[in-house]
């Protein structure tokens, strides 16, 4: 089986799904076989990549890259070794698994508070007057160390100073604090004792320290010291506030977040207790262990003891160097993955802008249906109601057509002899007629809205047409004189004799719109 785009391509060298992802990136992109194929490739056959790169541009491969990290050697460099790492990877009893190059766990040290022990009530009545005996010896010697605080530099010991201004001597005098404040409160009395140094200490507790070298995949270097040490001053001021120290540490290539504490505070100790801390100065070299866990936190290198500045640089270098190849291929991984996931991400937005869009169009598609279908509803129904009314209004017509009182004669007395002339729409016609006196106005419209019917009478008046029940008549018409013009209502109170006198002309007018529009101006 060979493809369409190259013939000397066999796919059956491909897997089941090799073959399914090549499938769905071909139906998307339209690419040729032979292009497609080394592209999957270079995606890990990750077909979401794949269609990204090739419709975004083909970056750097970030999961070759985090392969090819992970699968490199790590570089050369000179080993530096203390008695401790010494033992971790001697060769044990037989019968016991070696630790073959695996590195010394990290614990999360979160500090506890301590606990103060009450005595009971008798125990402290009878050990009070050693208590207050106790407090008084305590109270003269810092009184005496006090005093000696005003002797010359040259002549006052170095102890003397650190009591007095630190109260380093005495562990009572050294307050718990939060992890955040001891560590403000270290900075501080470092700043105080050893000057500007350029160190950036991290800013929170040695836990809070830790998960930000996990999470951040850098460099933790843990600093404790003992200010009682007699190494430790010069410790400081020669090698770790050192230019080439410092200047190291804050490299950002290095990666490097550094952590002090004194072992005088709770934090600290509790630190130095974990991590086994023998020998001061101390400092251990802490970083995530992706080859031993994928979580696992791992002291990568221990510096004990005083030593020069070449000596500590080279000892931080050479596990620099052997272990950040192993966060380099987990930082691509993560980098990979994040983009994976944004691309993910994205695929979903823009699914969901797409079915909101479909479902918006899906909605408006239904609501002009329904105003559609209320619409032709509504003009079914004007239409049934105006055929009702109409059925209505002819029925009124035939009743009120045999209602009409007949016309008088030429010689009876109390007429009045009236000329109408009918609009155009109704034929154009005049029309002469007599009524009586007493005959009222609403009859005159009567007998005009009949007129057409009255020649048919007689056959109306068999067939006993009825009154409309629930049914008001409205005339679309008006009767007006000519001179002087006047419009004659249709009122059953008026008689046409009050209106006309003996006789007159008179216009009948198709009611429109427009007159009832002006109608209304004239009546506002």
């Amino acid at each position: 089986m060979t493809s369409s785009g190259d013939s000397d391509f066999d796919l059956g060298q491909l897997s089941a799904d090799q073959q399914e992802s090549l499938q769905q990136y071909t139906d998307v992109t339209g690419q040729e076989t032979k292009d497609a194929v080394p592209l999957l490739q270079r995606s890990q056959w990750n077909v979401q990549i794949a269609i990204a790169k090739f419709f975004d541009g083909e970056g750097p491969d970030l999961l070759a890259e985090a392969q090819v990290a992970h699968n490199q050697p790590p570089r050369a460099a000179a080993r530096h070794e203390n008695l401790h790492e010494s033992f971790l990877a001697a060769p044990g009893p037989p019968g016991r698994v070696p630790r073959l190059n695996r590195t010394e766990a990290a614990p999360r040290v979160v500090p506890q508070v301590p606990i103060l022990y009450q005595p009971p009530f008798i125990l402290a009545v009878l050990f009070a007057p050693f208590k207050m005996g106790y407090r008084l010896v305590t109270g003269l010697i810092r009184s005496v160390f006090y005093l000696m605080s005003f002797l010359p530099h040259p002549l006052r010991p170095r102890s003397v100073t650190s009591t007095i201004r630190k109260g380093w001597r005495n562990p009572n005098e050294r307050r718990v604090m939060l992890p955040k404040e001891t560590a403000e409160r270290f900075r501080r009395e470092f700043e105080e004792e050893y000057g500007a140094h350029g160190l950036a200490f991290f800013d929170g507790g040695h836990a809070q320290a830790l998960d930000a070298a996990k999470k951040e995949l850098k460099f933790l270097l843990t600093v404790l010291i003992s200010p009682e040490h007699d190494d430790t001053e010069t410790f400081i001021r020669n090698t770790l506030t050192s230019p080439e120290v410092v200047s190291f540490i804050n490299d950002p290539a290095n990666n490097i977040i550094i952590w002090g504490g004194n072992v005088l505070d709770s934090e600290a100790y509790q630190v130095a207790s974990e991590y086994m801390c023998t020998k001061y100065p101390f400092s251990c070299l802490i970083c995530l262990t992706p080859k031993e866990g994928s979580t696992r936190m791992g002291i990568v290198k221990r510096l004990t003891g005083p030593m020069s500045t070449s000596s500590y640089i080279a000892g931080l270098e050479s596990a620099i160097a052997k272990y950040a190849p192993d966060l380099d291929g987990v930082r691509a991984e993560r980098v990979a993955h994040a983009v994976v996931r944004d691309l993910r991400t994205e695929q979903d937005s823009a699914y969901e802008r797409s079915l909101a869009r479909d479902r918006e169009r899906t909605r408006q598609r239904r609501e002009a249906e329904a105003a559609a279908a209320a619409a032709e509803k509504k003009a079914m129904e004007e239409a049934a109601a105006a055929e009702r009314l109409e059925e209505l209004r002819q029925q009124w017509r035939k009743w009120r057509a045999t209602t009409i009182a007949p016309e008088p004669d030429a010689g009876a007395k109390d007429t009045v002899r009236l000329a109408l002339n009918f609009p155009v729409s109704s034929g154009g016609e005049r029309v002469v007629r007599r009524f009586t006196s007493q005959a009222s106005l609403e009859e005159l419209y009567a007998f005009v809205e009949c007129y057409d019917l009255l020649q048919e009478r007689a056959s109306l008046e068999n067939e006993k047409n009825t009154r409309p029940t629930n049914y008001q008549h409205k005339y679309t018409f008006r009767v007006a004189s000519v001179m002087p013009r006047e419009t004659l209502e249709p009122s059953e109170a008026i008689t046409i004799g009050e209106k006309m006198g003996r006789g007159g002309s008179l216009v009948v007018e198709d009611i429109t719109h427009d007159d009832d529009d002006e109608e209304d101006m004239e009546i506002d």
